[in-house]
This record gives C-alpha cells, sequence and structure tokens, in this order.
C-alpha cells in the first residue's frame, strides 16, 4: 500500500477488523466502495455516521435499537408472558428471522466461561431474574447454543429460577430439517436421540 493512500489505506485496515473479512477481502470491499462512491460509499458512511449516533442497548431485554426500549419490547402484543433467553443480539435477530416467536426476549451478553473469566457478575441474569417476578412470566425458553458453556449457563439459569413459579423449556436439538445422518457429529446424534419423541 502507499504512504500516499493513509485514508484509504486505515479503511481498509478498520474493514479488516470485521468478522468474515481479511485483508484481501477488505481491500476487494474498498475498492468496490471507492468505484460506487455515490451509489455505495457515501450513503453507507452516512448511514453508518447515523447508527453510530443513535444505536443503544436496549434497558429492558438487551437488544440493540434506536431508542431505550426496542421495537420488540415496546410491542404490546409480544408481552404474552413468554420470554426467549438468548446469548447475544446476533442470535435473537436469527430468531426474529424465523418469524414464528411471538414474545419477549432476553440477550444475556455471553455464556459462562471459567477460560474466559466470565461469570454470572458479568452476564445479565440478575435481571432475568428481575423479569421474570417483575412481568409475571409463565415460561423461560431457554435459546442458548448447544455448547458446554451455553448448557452450563442453561443450568445456572434454571437453578436461579428454580423457586419461582415459572416453565423452563429449551430449544429442540438434533437433526436439522433437510439434515442426513451421515453429515452430522456424534454428539447431533446423540441429542437428537435422547430427545426422540413417539410418531
Amino acid at each position: 500500500m502507499n504512504s500516499n493512500n493513509n485514508e484509504i489505506d486505515n479503511l481498509i485496515a478498520l474493514m479488516a477488523k470485521l468478522p468474515g473479512l481479511g485483508p484481501r477481502s477488505a481491500r476487494r470491499a474498498v475498492l468496490h466502495l471507492i468505484r460506487k462512491r455515490s451509489q455505495l460509499l457515501t450513503p453507507l458512511a452516512d448511514a453508518m455516521f447515523a447508527v453510530a449516533q443513535t444505536a443503544r442497548e436496549c434497558v429492558r431485554c438487551g437488544n440493540i435499537g434506536t431508542q431505550d426500549l426496542c421495537d420488540i419490547c415496546m410491542d404490546a402484543r409480544r408481552a404474552n408472558g413468554t420470554i426467549c433467553v438468548v446469548e447475544n443480539v446476533a442470535d435473537l435477530w436469527a430468531m426474529e428471522r424465523a418469524h414464528v416467536f411471538k414474545g419477549s426476549y432476553h440477550v444475556l451478553g455471553g455464556v459462562l466461561s471459567a477460560l474466559d473469566g466470565v461469570g454470572p457478575e458479568e452476564l445479565r441474569i440478575p435481571q432475568l431474574v428481575s423479569r421474570v417476578t417483575e412481568e409475571e412470566i409463565s415460561e423461560v425458553i431457554l435459546a442458548l447454543n448447544a455448547t458446554v458453556d451455553g448448557q452450563t449457563t442453561a443450568h445456572y439459569i434454571a437453578d436461579q429460577l428454580e423457586d419461582l413459579p415459572v416453565e423452563l423449556t429449551s430449544l429442540a436439538q438434533g437433526v436439522p430439517i433437510g439434515g442426513e445422518l451421515d453429515y452430522l457429529d456424534d454428539g447431533t446424534i446423540s441429542a437428537a436421540l435422547n430427545a426422540r419423541k413417539k410418531v
């Protein structure tokens, strides 16, 4: 890279820090943006500036929005007594893409991990317990990843909610729709077999 392209080099370096983009992909993306300056680069810069000024964490659930309460928390129809607990905002957005869950969410902000030094105090578990009592929640769905840390977190949350009158459920795990057994890992096959149901 040339020393007289400091702004461009800086943009490439910043883009390379994005998930899924390395230095080569970042260079291609920046070149594309520069070539399409009026259609892409300027509107993208404006949109990024606007988001940088307005984006904030929802004070109730932890989702990202532009107001203190996100659109989901402001929708009275979704206050139906069901909370879906997810690890992060990306998981919440994934659940929303499916258009099947019509309750509210609670973003933990991670999972318990002794290796990474993440304990209960770093997560939004106390806020979840408060919401269950204050919002008259009847069901908490644990939609956490099927990892060791995800399952450890699920067990910890179950312990915290044990004395409250709330039904605790989790997402089914096992063979995905369209999945072929030959391509699945042993853990997925094991989970599917343990979660079998009557036909």
